[in-house]
């Protein structure tokens, strides 16, 4: 009927009319589009086909123009022209649309790196977990998984069926503006955890991708930035993280980003995307660009890039007209399509359509909170002054960070909309987020801790001023600081420090009282020029939605800490590998102006770093240097005790490190039990690395002897001459314990 009223009044084409429908009617196009195309009857719908089989049979049914659509996006609002065929998505940062009449779903995307972006704009819920170098700090793989499949299951149940989450660059900068995105600094850690969180995506039928691809590890300049790295060093580092998360987590896609690696630009790096990526890994998915890193046609699609993203201004009419003139034959066409076909298939994009339906938020909370109770690193505990005894604690000051209201949170592409809107502001204010916005989820500290701490007094202070921080904290029994560094894509911390003078509010209020407790909420390390003064240190990052909660279990002792540092802590800036950030001249920072599109598309002028570190990431960097840190990669405590005996290591296809983990203390807990390998000295290569670890939980008293397999490419190098990794004959000498810098356990053994 409505249809009906609409063509009488308006006289219009049926686009025209689904358009007007569409527009009026939020998420009918997506749905009836979704709807359209949820029962498709071909031979690809063969499910005891291979997925590469299914998308042959799709590709020989396809016209040109249908190829084209499938190799790029729809446009997205202050990103260049916007196509009508976006009335079909589910509004979200980027769109591919599909092919209706085979059954062939749309590609709606949305950002996700710590939880689904923009549910606020569609009055949406999503959950916020533990930012990922969080995640990265539990050092567990269980958890990875789970926080992966959150985010798969709150993506489909808001109509989306592709994640931009997955990123894993390693922290070469830590004063990056995304190390919060990321997994840490070791390449075996961050792809692990990597891989599985893109498992556990891809388990609830959504496309996974893993990026930023590669050696986008600052935010100064990044789309101008020449990376010059040795083809060793850098397959050895950043390169193995990706490798790992490949091979582990079998991403549908893998986006490149915005700089330049040794000249050309990622996104149409032929060594990265073709020989790297889908020759030497045999990486079978597709490459989708970062949201404006598209510069050409004819080079990018030779390159390798499958699909660019948000628009069409090289992979529409021009790719069509390039293929049309025999500029790019129809067969590099078609891998580009087959490999976005069969992405679809092996996920269950086809298989399985998207249904809306409303969250359940209390499952989201508890699986945030859990991820981010395994996530705290206890860095200091004198006394020990933690866990707090609520029955003996009379008074505790709560200070700073706005820990009244809540807990701050990364921004950026990545930002989850806090529910009831940002805490630090009046009610309902906020509901929305804007770039780089500071926000805060409305997870409160003080009413954790309160409740908690029923019969004690508990009193605020917003530690604003440190002489009255100071007064605060006089006399209490306990003093509680939050301090936080607030970090964001789009721009690079200037330096590792508190920021708003909370290191002098930190001193004042250690030196005011002596049982002092120093909570952080960051992405990145922080350097503490007041570190010998609290009792007690915690890291907690960006804690996610119920954050006070987890913090507040672990303050008082109902959750022991078992995090462990994905980062090394310098005590100094002066003794990173690059003290300084190297920033964009002014002509590579940003166009002066409004700019003709393909001005922009060529892109700004280059400007250079070099890696002269090379392999030497973190914690390889300070031990080859000698360099002392304030808590080395790998550390953390715990309110029990643990020891380690019985290592034998055993040759073979892989190398299998056994050992026995004692609890010796009084409560039960998890400990991380690293593995690391010192590689004979004709290697060249820093004195150890990282090649194994285990998460073990023991209840008090109890033991239980694990073993650990080391891939063999873990003990290997990379052999330039023979595009491979090899293994160095000689000596090994194989480590264990609880950080990077405590081995109870070795062990040399001769390798083949």
């Amino acid at each position: 009927m409505m249809q009906s009223l609409l063509r009488k009044a308006l006289k219009v084409s049926s686009l025209t009319l689904l358009s007007l429908i569409c527009m009026a009617t939020p998420g009918f196009a997506q749905h009836a589009h979704s709807q359209a195309a949820a029962k498709p009857t071909g031979p690809w719908m063969d499910t005891s086909l291979s997925p590469d089989a299914r998308a042959a049979l799709v590709l020989k049914e396809l016209t040109l123009d249908e190829k084209i659509t499938l190799i790029h996006g729809a446009g997205m609002q202050g990103m260049g022209p916007v196509s009508p065929t976006r009335i079909y998505s589910n509004g979200g940062v980027g769109f591919t649309m599909g092919i209706p009449r085979l059954g062939i779903p749309g590609i709606d995307m949305s950002d996700a790196a710590y939880g689904v972006r923009s549910s606020g704009e569609n009055g949406r819920y999503s959950t916020a977990l533990p930012a990922n170098v969080g995640a990265a700090a539990s050092w567990d793989v269980d958890a990875a998984y789970e926080y992966g499949k959150l985010i798969g299951t709150e993506l489909r149940a808001q109509g989306f069926n592709m994640s931009l989450g997955g990123g894993c660059d390693i922290t070469r900068e830590p004063r990056n503006g995304r190390t919060f995105e990321y997994l840490g600094e070791d390449p075996v850690l961050a792809g692990t955890l990597v891989g599985k969180l893109i498992q556990g995506t891809q388990s609830q039928h959504v496309i996974g991708d893993i990026k930023h691809y590669a050696f986008n590890d600052q935010e100064s300049g990044r789309t101008a930035v020449n990376i010059h790295i040795d083809e060793r060093a850098g397959r050895e580092s950043d390169l193995l993280a990706f490798e790992i998360g490949v091979a582990e987590g079998q991403p549908a896609a893998v986006m490149c980003s915005y700089n330049r690696v040794n000249g050309d630009y990622a996104c149409e790096n032929k060594y990265l995307l073709t020989q790297v990526l889908k020759r030497d890994w045999k990486f079978p998915g597709f490459v989708i660009s970062d949201w404006g890193a598209t510069h050409s046609t004819e080079k990018a699609s030779a390159a390798g890039l499958d699909n660019e993203q948000p628009g069409e201004f090289f992979y529409g009419d021009k790719f069509k007209a390039a293929v049309e003139s025999g500029k790019i034959s129809m067969a590099e066409l078609d891998d580009h399509v087959q490999r976005i076909l069969r992405s679809m298939f092996a996920v269950g994009v086809v298989d399985y359509p998207r249904e809306r339906y409303v969250l359940d938020p209390f499952t989201g909370l508890e699986t945030a909170r859990k991820i981010e109770e395994g996530s705290i690193v206890l860095l200091k505990n004198n006394g020990p002054v933690l866990p707090l005894d609520a029955a003996k604690v009379r008074s505790i000051a709560v200070i700073g960070a706005h820990s009244d209201v809540g807990m701050i949170s990364g921004g950026g592409s990545a930002q989850v909309d806090p529910p009831g809107g940002n805490a630090i502001l009046p009610p309902g204010k906020g509901l929305t987020t804007h770039w780089q916005e500071h926000i805060w989820f409305p997870t409160s500290p003080l009413k954790a801790i309160e409740a908690r701490a029923p019969e004690a007094k508990v009193s605020y202070d917003p530690g604003t001023d440190p002489a009255a921080a100071a007064e605060a904290a006089k006399g209490k029994d306990v003093a509680i600081v939050f301090a936080y560094v607030w970090e964001s894509e789009g721009m690079d911390l200037p330096s590792l420090s508190l920021t708003d003078n909370q290191d002098a509010v930190v001193a004042a209020v250690a030196a005011a009282n002596p049982k002092t407790i120093v909570v952080l909420e960051t992405g990145s390390p922080v350097t503490m020029p007041w570190v010998d003064a609290p009792a007690a240190i915690l890291e907690a990052w960006y804690a996610g939605s119920d954050g006070a909660n987890a913090v507040g279990n672990v303050l008082f002792g109902s959750v022991n800490p078992s995090g462990k540092l994905p980062n090394t802590f310098p005590r100094s800036e002066a003794d990173l590998p690059h003290p300084t950030v190297v920033k964009p001249p002014p002509e590579s920072e940003h166009f002066s102006g409004p700019v003709a599109p393909e001005t922009r598309a060529a892109g700004l002028p280059p400007f250079q770093v070099t890696y002269d570190e090379g392999v030497k990431v973190g914690y390889k960097w300070y031990d080859a240097e000698k360099k002392p840190v304030l808590f080395p990669f790998g550390f953390g405590l715990s309110y029990t005790t643990f020891e380690y005996s019985g290592l034998t290591v055993t040759p073979g296809q892989n190398v299998e490190v056994s050992f026995t983990i004692a609890n010796t203390g009084g409560r039960s807990g998890a400990e991380v039990a690293e593995v690391y390998a010192a590689l004979p000295a004709s290697a060249d290569e820093p004195p150890k690395r990282l090649v194994g670890f285990t998460k073990v939980k023991l209840d008090a008293g109890e033991k239980r002897t694990v073993t650990v397999e080391v891939d063999p490419k873990y003990l290997s190098i990379f052999d330039v001459k023979k595009n491979g990794w090899t293994l160095v004959p000689g000596d090994y000498t194989i480590m264990v314990g609880g950080s990077s810098q405590d081995f109870p356990l070795k062990q040399v053994v001769t390798l083949k």
